[in-house]
């Protein structure tokens, strides 16, 4: 019982594997700005008394293991996180890129499932995840 959180009258446990993309699939999230949004996600995700587990930011989409109180919906807080990381993005490198038009950084869906007793095999997979993509477009390069 010692590894579930608490509120005030509950023990809970809710870990969402989550992924979402930026907006055309474009592949911008590169050196700097790739280290930087790391930094703005776990702030992001402690306002809404969230927790990101595992996270992996891929050229291409963002993969997060996080732990989200029952208090708060899903999609309320992954939305959260993707409208504010936007406006902050925006503000941030606008001015440098063209390509960041207002405050639409990030396409509008995402994936999300429970974790469960599998925590050990997400957390795999998140890390490994670059690894498996580049081995899979070694493969598409042979066809």
């Amino acid at each position: 019982m010692d590894d579930f959180d608490s509120l005030s009258l509950s023990r809970w446990e809710c870990k969402y594997h989550i992924v979402f993309i930026p907006k055309c699939r474009r592949k911008v999230l590169y050196g700097q700005l790739r280290r930087h949004l790391g930094e703005v996600f776990h702030k992001l995700a402690s306002h809404k008394e969230c927790r990101i587990e595992e996270g992996h930011l891929l050229p291409d989409h963002v993969h997060m293991l996080i732990s989200i109180p029952p208090k708060y919906a899903v999609s309320a807080v992954v939305g959260y996180i993707k409208g504010k990381s936007a406006i902050h993005l925006a503000r941030v490198y606008g001015e440098r890129q063209r390509n960041y038009r207002g405050q639409h950084f990030w396409a509008r869906g995402y994936f999300a499932s429970t974790v469960g007793r599998d925590e050990a095999l997400i957390r795999a997979y998140i890390q490994h995840q670059e690894v498996e993509d580049q081995r899979l477009e070694q493969l598409n390069l042979w066809r």
